[in-house]
């Protein structure tokens, strides 16, 4: 009796997730089979799912037949796409039939795309989103059973929201870390947890795991000196760049694992152990499209279509999830690498030439001036007209005429001349209810 106690206290995380409903055993089995799939048993698998859920979705689920429309024997390339604004309508009108708001996994998007949603997914496929994190985490020796984690992310401020959250924690093996509030007072307490707390990896909000790496340099600190058990370190929801990544690298002490997912569908991608943004070709079918919603080769720059191939509570097929990426040109169908995650749709910024680019160019344009000398710690970019557009920071010392300047010129030599900014210092940033932060953000 008691080492059957010990057994399950040890696998605390798969037990609550089958005390939940979850049958994350069966979803393991399923997923390790995919896996071990042959090329063309893998072929055939995608084909197949493919054709399962749509057959599924338009006997079952009136939204998606709507949808569709009367159209019969259509084919893959011609289904419609799904966006963000189609899944804002009611959840219960957009369930398949033996679906439920009481029988389903119940979440909400973040609304970092401007455009929130709640959603569902089956009990089973959920427990294949868990079978497919605990698999890419064990890619890095990282098992939720009993790693014990390092959690930068946002908490609900509610009574009963944060005791609930906190009871999450406490059955996944994760002492949380709140990123509301990453001044330097709270910044040295995060640095005293981690004296005292054997945490085997991180995980979080890029910009916030970012700001405590700078931190850490300020203090000429390695974070695996003071807390040797550290593994790894999982950035996720914002984008990393190579010079953030070089920092974390270096003031962690451990490798940096970069992840790309949405709380509605799975982890999209993942980065393996050979640095590759490997994508999820066992639960989701990943395509590039162009402007006319044709399929794109490997190796060409469009919006990121998924299409989740085990959800039958809520349909995501053919779904624009509002992001632009290339496929690499050495992907396969078994194997897609993502080559590059270029931003949002929403994040583009429309110049007055008429020019478009992507807004994450004004952010690396100016990061790579004014966090030179590191007095920088974090900053945003607004666009607030076609030729204008405001540069919040947080920093020790407000920005001198020639960094400012500097700015300016670098930004007229990459996109175009004459554009007009307004430089705010702030205390701190504004982050999503989630802890977030949006780097760039067009009010066009």
């Amino acid at each position: 009796m008691v080492k059957i106690y010990l057994q399950k206290m040890l696998s605390l995380f798969d037990l609550s997730l089958k005390l939940n409903g979850f049958p994350i055993k069966k979803a393991k089995a399923e997923l390790e089979s995919i896996v071990n799939l042959s090329t063309e048993e893998h072929a055939k698998f995608i084909q197949d799912k493919k054709r399962e859920i749509v057959d599924f979705h338009l006997q079952n689920n009136s939204f998606y037949q709507e949808l569709v429309g009367n159209k019969t024997n259509i084919k893959w390339e011609d289904l419609p796409i799904l966006n963000k604004q189609n899944l804002q309508k009611p959840l219960v009108e957009r369930l398949s039939k033996g679906y439920t708001l009481k029988n389903v996994y119940l979440n909400k998007t973040s609304g970092s795309s401007g455009t929130p949603f709640v959603f569902a997914k089956d009990k089973y496929s959920h427990a294949l989103t868990w079978a497919s994190n605990i698999m890419r985490f064990g890619w890095f020796n990282i098992d939720f059973n009993h790693s014990y984690q390092a959690r930068f992310y946002g908490i609900p401020m509610d009574f009963i929201g944060y005791q609930k959250e906190r009871f999450k924690d406490f059955l996944s093996r994760r002492f949380r870390f709140p990123v509301f509030d990453l001044s330097d007072e709270v910044l040295e307490k995060f640095l005293g947890k981690f004296k005292t707390k054997k945490f085997d990896y991180i995980n979080g909000y890029t910009s916030s795991i970012v700001l405590f790496a700078k931190f850490l340099e300020k203090r000429n600190i390695i974070l695996r000196e003071i807390c040797p058990t550290l593994k790894a370190c999982f950035v996720t929801s914002e984008m990393l760049f190579e010079s953030d990544k070089i920092l974390l690298e270096k003031q962690f002490g451990i490798p940096i694992i970069n992840e790309y997912g949405a709380s509605e569908l799975d982890l999209i991608a993942f980065e393996n152990t050979k640095g590759e943004w490997q994508i999820n070709a066992e639960t989701l079918f990943v395509e590039i499209l162009d402007e006319n919603n044709q399929i794109l080769p490997y190796g060409k720059e469009g919006r990121i279509v998924i299409t989740s191939l085990f959800n039958k509570a809520n349909p995501f097929i053919r779904y624009d999830i509002g992001d632009i990426g290339i496929l690499d040109e050495k992907s396969t169908p078994q194997k897609p690498i993502l080559k590059k995650l270029v931003g949002r749709t929403n994040d583009i910024a429309i110049l007055p030439s008429g020019k478009k680019s992507p807004g994450l160019t004004f952010y690396y344009v100016t990061k790579s001036i004014i966090e030179d000398d590191g007095n920088v710690k974090e900053f945003i970019i607004k666009q607030t007209k076609l030729d204008s557009f405001e540069i919040e920071y947080v920093s020790e010392n407000e920005l001198t005429a020639e960094q400012i300047h500097k700015i300016k010129e670098a930004i007229a030599l990459y996109l175009e001349p004459n554009l007009s900014f307004i430089f705010t210092r702030k205390n701190v940033l504004e982050r999503t209810n989630r802890g977030k932060l949006k780097q760039f953000k067009s009010y066009l």
